[in-house]
């Protein structure tokens, strides 16, 4: 009997034995386990933030750019810009006016604005000038302007204060049976483009988008030139808008100047310069 009690002592003591071992190795399993999930988990939050806080700080040191063109062109004028815009880390758009009445065209630009967010740098050539100086008004995604040879009317005045259509060659503007004027395309080079290369001036005159009439007397809205930094290019050789009109409208906005011996069609003929200044606005510059 005592026997019997050794050995049932012995295998109990075994029995016990085998279920701490047991138990430690679970309890080790299991502790292993939840601190490998637990660093998994850390170490995918900080990538998180990491990422976020990169995000973060390409969204606030990221400005976008709207570019508005003119009258007799289109959007895809500023295809020579694009590429560096975009490469530089900017988010661009390149709206298509209607050209049919300022108001319209000031409306396509605040839904561009709008649908890029903000910060919004606005870049217009010519007729597209009057477009942002009112398009940005107390509008808070902007945060600068760039006129690229452009018209920087103030409140009341229209386009017409500047120019007069007396002033250009009477066959220049063809107007159509809808109030529309084309420039014609005979004599579109010498007036627009002269130091465009011919062949591509000639597309430029082929694919023209016309521009109705009643833009030359609409009169303009408070100035967004009075709220915002701007950036001002002069073509020193314009045949369309007088240089010392442009030098005029860069005074009265104090604006950051850059002169050029260009034709009103700066920002085809000097692409790299122009492309160059509305960087330079995005940063302050």
């Amino acid at each position: 009997m005592h026997c019997n009690n050794e050995t049932f002592s012995i295998q109990s003591k075994q029995k016990v034995l085998i279920l701490l071992c047991l138990s430690i190795a679970i309890t080790t399993g299991l502790a292993s386990t939840t601190y490998s999930g637990f660093a998994t988990s850390e170490n995918k939050t900080l990538m998180q933030l990491q990422g976020t806080q990169g995000m973060s700080n390409t969204t606030s040191n990221t400005t976008n750019i709207v570019l508005v063109h003119g009258g007799w062109a289109d959007g895809s004028g500023w295809s020579k810009q694009i590429p560096t815009l975009e490469k530089a880390g900017h988010k661009v758009i390149a709206v298509q006016l209607p050209l049919h009445s300022l108001s319209d065209d000031v409306e396509t630009v605040k839904r561009a604005i709008e649908h890029i967010g903000g910060p919004v740098t606005l870049v217009g050539h010519s007729y597209g000038g009057a477009v942002i100086t009112n398009a940005a008004y107390n509008n808070p995604n902007v945060t600068g302007l760039v006129y690229i040879a452009a018209f920087a009317p103030d409140e009341g005045q229209s386009l017409s204060t500047f120019v007069n259509p007396v002033n250009f060659p009477k066959e220049l503007f063809m107007p159509d049976s809808g109030g529309f004027i084309y420039l014609n395309p005979k004599i579109f080079r010498e007036n627009f483009a002269q130091d465009v290369d011919p062949a591509e001036a000639n597309i430029m005159a082929i694919t023209q988008k016309p521009f109705h009439q009643s833009n030359f007397v609409a009169a303009s809205g408070p100035p967004a030139w009075k709220q915002l930094p701007t950036w001002y290019q002069i073509s020193e050789s314009d045949h369309m808008i007088p240089p010392d009109v442009q030098h005029t409208f860069a005074e009265q906005m104090n604006a950051t100047t850059l002169s050029l011996n260009a034709s009103h069609a700066s920002y085809v003929s000097h692409p790299i310069e122009i492309a160059d200044f509305i960087l330079n606005a995005t940063k302050g510059k």
